[in-house]
């Protein structure tokens, strides 16, 4: 199973890309830093400085049905901000 599983492609994650060289993955739950910094390096070939991680738990949510209340929960998943050597990007709109 892959590390990353996808770019966190938001307003705020791509201006903090353009300021401060600072981007966003969701990652495996069960990753680490020394793991999350391994991968990104290898495959976007660049120099990782920092990784930082939080845990997001899944939000509960209930709605209004014809059988009654329905109640569940949004899945629980795992983001990575990763700050990059001065100098170097990533360009995740490359292949457009």
């Amino acid at each position: 199973m892959s590390v990353i599983v996808k770019p966190v492609l938001t307003e705020k994650m791509t201006a903090q890309g353009e300021k401060l060289n600072r981007y966003g993955f969701v990652v495996s739950k069960d990753a680490n830093k020394v793991e999350i910094k391994q991968a990104v390096e290898k495959m976007y070939g660049v120099t990782v400085e920092t990784v930082n991680t939080q845990n997001y738990l899944g939000k509960v949510k209930s709605r209004n049905t014809t059988k009654g209340l329905a109640i569940g929960r949004v899945n629980q998943h795992k983001k990575a901000i990763v700050t990059l050597k001065q100098g170097e990007i990533i360009d995740f709109y490359a292949g457009i």
